[in-house]
Order: C-alpha cells, then sequence, then structure tokens
C-alpha cells in the first residue's frame, strides 16, 4: 500500500469509518479473552493451564486461534472454531447433498440462506465443543495433577460454563459478521489475524529473556529472525503463486453489434485448500492421544497397554507424530481441493460463456487437461503446506528449544490475511477516489 492510498483512506470519511470499526471491534475482542468464566479457583485454573499449553503441541495451535483466549479459560475460549467447522461441514455438503449445491448455484439470495444455515450450525457444534474442552482440561487436570482445577461443578455449574462459552462463541462470530459487512476485509480472518498476533509481545519478551539469560545465544537469536524473515518471504510465494491458463472468447455476436474475441487467464492457485488441511490433521492427530487417554485405566491388560502406546506413539514432541501431520496435511490438501475445485462445472462454464482453452477442445478435454494441471500445482502447495506445517519441529530439532520455534501455520495465516485486507483497502481507495470525478 503506498502513501496515496493511505492519504485517500483518510480523506473519506466512508473509509475512515470502516476502519474505526475494526478498530473498535478489535479492541472489544482482546477485551472479551481477558473475561473469565466463572470458576471456583481462577487461580490453580490459569496456572494448570499455563501448564498443560506449553507441553502440548495441539493446545497450544487451538490457544494461538483463540488469542490466548483458550489459557485465560475466557468465556471466548472456543473462539470462532464452531463458526469455521460449520463452514467446511456446509462445503463438504454442498457437494454431496443436491439441495445444498442447487442453493449455492442461486447467486447471492442462496449464499444468504447457506450462510444462515451455517450460523444455526454453529449453535450446536459450539455446545458440543464447549463441553468437550471443559471435560477434557477437568479429566487432564485429575490425571495430571491430581485434582480438579474445575472445582466439582454440580450440574448447575455445567450448563452455565457451557452457555456461557457458547454465547461467546456466537458473540464472536457476530462480531466477525459485522466486521465483514461494515469494516473491511473478511471478519473471521482478521479475528484470527489479531489473535496471533496479539501472541508477538511475549514471544517477544520470551526471546529478549533467552538472550539476557545466555549472551552466546545472541547469534543463535540473530540466526533465527534471519530464517523467520526467509520463512515470510517462502510462505508469501507460496500464498501468492498461481497458474494462469490462458482462455480465449471467440466473437459473439448480439443484435446488430459484433464483439470481438478476447484473450484472458483462468487463475489457478497454488494452495487452493488453505489452512484447512493443516485444521483437519490436527483433528485427525488428537484422535489417538484422546482415545489413549481414555483406555489408559481399562481392566484389560492388552487394551491398557494399546492405549499406553497410543499415548507415546502420537505425542506431540514425537517422530512418528511430526511424520503423520506431514502426511495428513499433503493428503488433506489434495482431498479439499477436489472438493472446492471442480474442474467439469469450469469446464461447462467455459463453454457456455463461448470460451476455450487453445489447443484444447471445449467439454470433457478441458476438464482433464484443468484436473491435471490442478494436480501438478497441488503437488508443489501441498509439500509447501506439509513444511510449514512441521516447522514447529524442525525449528525443536535445530535450536533445542521450545521457544525458538517457527510457527508456519500462523505465518500463512496472518501473511494471508494481511495481503488480502490491503488489497481490499486499496481497491476501496481507488474507488473513493474515482467517484469524486
Amino acid at each position: 500500500m503506498n502513501l496515496a492510498s493511505l492519504k485517500q483512506i483518510y480523506r473519506s470519511p466512508d473509509l475512515r469509518r470502516r476502519v474505526l470499526v475494526v478498530l473498535g471491534l478489535i479492541v472489544i475482542f482482546r477485551f472479551l479473552s481477558h473475561v473469565p468464566v466463572p470458576v471456583p479457583d481462577n487461580a490453580a485454573l490459569a496456572n494448570f493451564l499455563k501448564f498443560i499449553f506449553n507441553s502440548n503441541k495441539i493446545l497450544g495451535f487451538a490457544d494461538v486461534f483463540s488469542g490466548g483466549a483458550l489459557s485465560n479459560f475466557s468465556i471466548i475460549m472456543m473462539g470462532v472454531g464452531p463458526y469455521i467447522n460449520a463452514s467446511i461441514i456446509m462445503q463438504l455438503l454442498q457437494q454431496v447433498v443436491p439441495s445444498f449445491e442447487a442453493l449455492s448455484k442461486e447467486g447471492e439470495q442462496g449464499r444468504r440462506k447457506l450462510n444462515q444455515y451455517t450460523r444455526l450450525l454453529t449453535l450446536p457444534l459450539a455446545l458440543v465443543q464447549s463441553f468437550g474442552m471443559v471435560f477434557l482440561i477437568q479429566q487432564t487436570s485429575i490425571r495430571v495433577a491430581n485434582t480438579d482445577v474445575i472445582g466439582h461443578p454440580n450440574l448447575f455449574q455445567w450448563a452455565l460454563m457451557v452457555s456461557t462459552i457458547t454465547a461467546g462463541s456466537i458473540l464472536l462470530m457476530w462480531i466477525g459478521e459485522i466486521i465483514t459487512e461494515k469494516g473491511i476485509g473478511n471478519g473471521i480472518s482478521l479475528i484470527i489475524f489479531c489473535g496471533i498476533i496479539s501472541r508477538l509481545p511475549g514471544s517477544a519478551g520470551q526471546f529478549a529473556s533467552l538472550a539476557s539469560g545466555d549472551a552466546g545465544k545472541i547469534i543463535t537469536l540473530v540466526g533465527f529472525l534471519i530464517a523467520t524473515l526467509a520463512i515470510i518471504a517462502f510462505v508469501v510465494v507460496l500464498n501468492e503463486g498461481q497458474r494462469n491458463i490462458p482462455v480465449s472468447y471467440a466473437k459473439r455476436t448480439r443484435g446488430d453489434r459484433v464483439f470481438a474475441g478476447v484473450d484472458t487467464h483462468l487463475p489457478l492457485r497454488v494452495i487452493t485448500a488453505g489452512v484447512i488441511p493443516i485444521i483437519f490433521a490436527l483433528a485427525f492427530l488428537s484422535i489417538p492421544g484422546l482415545l489413549g487417554q481414555i483406555l489408559t485405566s481399562a481392566k484389560t491388560h492388552w487394551v491398557s497397554q494399546f492405549a499406553s502406546n497410543l499415548t507415546t506413539w502420537f505425542s506431540p514432541n514425537g517422530m512418528i507424530y511430526a511424520v503423520s501431520y506431514f502426511v495428513l496435511v499433503v493428503a488433506f490438501t489434495y482431498f479439499y481441493t477436489s472438493v472446492v475445485f471442480n474442474p467439469k462445472d469450469i469446464a461447462e462454464n467455459l463453454q457456455k460463456q463461448g470460451g476455450f482453452i487453445p489447443g484444447i477442445r471445449p467439454g470433457n478435454q478441458t476438464a482433464t487437461y484443468l484436473k491435471r494441471v490442478v494436480n501438478r500445482i497441488t503437488l508443489a502447495g501441498a509439500l509447501g503446506l506439509g513444511f510449514i506445517a512441521v516447522l514447529p519441529f524442525i525449528g525443536q530439532a535445530f535450536t533445542n528449544s521450545q521457544i525458538l520455534t517457527f510457527g508456519g501455520t500462523g505465518l500463512l495465516i496472518v501473511v494471508s490475511v494481511a495481503i488480502e485486507t490491503l488489497k481490499q483497502l486499496e481497491a476501496q481507495a481507488v474507488t473513493t477516489s474515482y467517484e469524486q470525478y
């Protein structure tokens, strides 16, 4: 964004209002992340959660998405997770349920109905996830610390905690939609973006304390910062990478007017799936550890032994976990790309509009060609996403420190949201400047 765009944003009352709306709602979001869920002993719970989140990468990843609200046991501890899960489910349903698929093709009215269904689905998901998270924290505290840090809640207290956390998730979803409608950019993405950014001061403090404790590690820290800049550059290239497929439109006649042919291109992104494969992979990898914790106390010896092995094999610090994580991210990248990108539909739309790819016959041959190209560029995107996902493991292996680890997934989200928001700001600034003439 150049200086002229910034001046245009400042001069335009509408753009200033939109930016102020975003900033005000972000402040409210950060305030809510420090409002605790009512429990008997908040201090004991906070100390225990600090220990758990520092030792478990899965919970640490979820805490990054919530902007620290999860480790604070805040009323918005679930963040926008239920809404994201509901959105993913609705996207999958559009591929298998004909009525949902028809709605997705009805334009703005169909999208509004699908958005309403997504909101309705968010409520039961938030209820289930809030209960599951509180139950997991309670059982973990009993197993690790031999005490219930939640405070042995009765039925009324359970209902109060679950309803409070659910209401917090719905409130955060509403804030995100207001940002999208009355502000700049995608509200849900900006909430996640601000949650990740809010952790930077704490990380900077950890780096400073590490350097002050051992002056010899200053070189390591400098190397880490250089590597971080290189990773950011790689994430930008991966996020913005695309393959342009040439498309030509034949001459068309409408009435007495003849429209000349147009040569353009069809952009195919390298990572069409975004960060969704990483979320799917983390969800699947949490299942073995959860089963291991549940079945460890089984009376049958081989069951308890198998549960203990599951917990060991899929420990977040183990090699099996890292390799499985990489493989699942690559697999889910292909899966989700096939869900959101349908070569047959694109080929049909091109044919209806009189467009064709030079050297390729319209129809089935175009669909086959697009599928082959997408599979090739998805391989590069999948390997790139897998590399980003396991960056924390690579960083820990090289630095022998959990502080000096690269948050690849967080970087990918921050970079993609920042680029997209800046593009929207520039586009609206240019539109406003044209409206003056």
